[in-house]
This record gives C-alpha cells, sequence and structure tokens, in this order.
C-alpha cells in the first residue's frame, strides 16, 4: 500500500558502535519489538477487521418480527402524509444519520424505504454498491404501476448521464471502478413519464461502513407548465451497507410542493414510486456485479 515499514531486529548487536550498543537495553530492545509488531497488526489486520459484516437487526433492532420478515423478503417503501413521521428508524449506535439529514430539509412530504438484497453467489461489497449506482442508463425503461393508466408504463422514458451541471451533453456511462472515490457528484437526465424531462445530481461518498448517495433535483421539475418542484426542494438520501444477509438499501426522502400542486398530483405517491424504482435499479445492477 506504499508504506514500507523497516523491522529492526530485537536482539542486541555486539558489533553495533560504542553509542547504540550502550542504548540497546534488552528493556528498549522489548519495546521497540512491541512497537514494531503493533504497527504491522494495525497496518496488516485493520482491513481483515473492516470486512466484518453487521447484522440486519444490529442496525434495526426495534423493528416488529413482521415489518422484519417484509423487509427481508420484499423491501418496504412508506407513503408519508403531509408532516407525518419516520418509521423505519435504525438504532442511534448504528452510525446512519439519513432521519436527521432529511429533518434538516424541512419537508412537508416524507417517504422512506427499507430492502435487504440477497447475495447472489457471493458477498457484495462497498465497490459493488459504488459500481451499480453508476450504471445510469439502466433506469431507462423500468416499469410502475400507473393508477391512472391502468397498467404499468415505464416511469423513465430516456436516462442519461450529463457532463455537467452546466453542459447538459450526454456522456457514457463509465466502466467498472477498481476503488471508490471520497466524493463523486453525478448528473442524471430523467425523461420522466410524467414530468417531462428531470435534472438531478447524485452525491456519492463512503459514510461509516457504507456508501451514502444523495439525490436532489438542480433544475425546477414541471407538469403541464406548472412548477411542480423548485430547484434544491426535492432530496432522497439512500444508504447502502453489505450485511450478513445481503445488501442493505435504506432512504429516506422528501418534498415541498405548493398547496396548488399537492391538490392536483398525490405527491406521497409520486415520491415512493420514484424511490421505488431506484431501490429496483440498484438491486439488479447489484445483482450482476
Amino acid at each position: 500500500m506504499g508504506i514500507k515499514i523497516e523491522i529492526k531486529s530485537a536482539q542486541c548487536s555486539h558489533k553495533a558502535p560504542l553509542p547504540l550498543r550502550s542504548l540497546c537495553t534488552p528493556r528498549l530492545c522489548e519495546i521497540e519489538f512491541r512497537t514494531v509488531f503493533i504497527l504491522i497488526f494495525v497496518f496488516v489486520q485493520a482491513p481483515v477487521f473492516s470486512q466484518i459484516l453487521r447484522g440486519f437487526d444490529q442496525i434495526f433492532p426495534a423493528i416488529g418480527a413482521q415489518t422484519r420478515n417484509e423487509v427481508l423478503s420484499a423491501g418496504i417503501v412508506r407513503e408519508i402524509e403531509k408532516n407525518g413521521k419516520l418509521e423505519l428508524l435504525p438504532s442511534p449506535m448504528s452510525g446512519i444519520d439519513l432521519p436527521q439529514r432529511i429533518a434538516a430539509k424541512n419537508f412537508p412530504y416524507l417517504t422512506e424505504s427499507l430492502a435487504v438484497i440477497p447475495y447472489q453467489g457471493k458477498p457484495l461489497g462497498i465497490l459493488d454498491a459504488y459500481n451499480a449506482l453508476g450504471k445510469i442508463r439502466g433506469l431507462k425503461g423500468r416499469l410502475y404501476n400507473s393508477h391512472t393508466r391502468g397498467r404499468e408504463v415505464a416511469l423513465f422514458e430516456d436516462a442519461s448521464r450529463m457532463e455537467s451541471a452546466s453542459k447538459n451533453n450526454p456522456i457514457p456511462d463509465p466502466p467498472p471502478a477498481y476503488s471508490v472515490p471520497s466524493f463523486e457528484s453525478i448528473y442524471i437526465r430523467l425523461k420522466d413519464a410524467n414530468f417531462g424531462n428531470c435534472y438531478y445530481r447524485a452525491d456519492i461518498t463512503p459514510s461509516g461502513r457504507g456508501l451514502l448517495c444523495t439525490i436532489t433535483n438542480y433544475k425546477t421539475i414541471t407538469y403541464m407548465l406548472f412548477s411542480v418542484m423548485k430547484e434544491e426542494k426535492f432530496a432522497a438520501h439512500l444508504y447502502l451497507e453489505p450485511l450478513e444477509e445481503g445488501m442493505l438499501i435504506y432512504s429516506t426522502g422528501g418534498t415541498d410542493v405548493s398547496d396548488f400542486i399537492s391538490k392536483q398530483i398525490d405527491i406521497p405517491s409520486a415520491i415512493s414510486k420514484r424511490i421505488a424504482v431506484f431501490i429496483d435499479w440498484i438491486a439488479d445492477n447489484a445483482g450482476t456485479m
């Protein structure tokens, strides 16, 4: 890893020059040996400890048996009415702060979801989660159940990665990475079945034992020429962590819209359907790693 440790002998040499020989007492040699041993142990064993997986119950100990079974079998996406409360709360000791992050936005409309994707043959790691988030074009054509149309339709008719927030030039998704960056922003254009072209920024960074992806709209979202969500008025926090049972995907999201728009659109349903599609997209991508 680029770290070179010089290991010195723990035994005194009678051939050493007098100043060194006078300092190399048995007690000092023993201390030096222990110091070198501890350094080797830290640098060599630390990656091993970092790979120890937590269990689902360690993170969500207060979730009831029925909810737990639903999460592990199919996942849960909760629609929350205006000014409602989150219920799928992690332990304060888990190091996961998604409820606090979304609460800081003061959004009146919230949603939350929780799923554990079983491993397909081999455990997945943080790098797999990161690469799953990079397949933006995989969002195209994903279906949802439209009540107004009475059938399943593609939620996103097109999906592209943008060059930047100021340059709306589509660029291809990169090949799978070999390492996870400390921070990355991905700019995305989704042609939404209801809202037309929507522009989002996905900020990805390692967090605790997992990976955090925060999605926000960096342009106003419109509906039938009306402004639905102004810039930065939608946010979804998705946290991914490899667990003993599978890949955890936990999210909180929310938005703020005008009273006029809330009477025209079922906002909790609109948010939850898009979060559900995001989860399916991540699950499918992770399953192909």
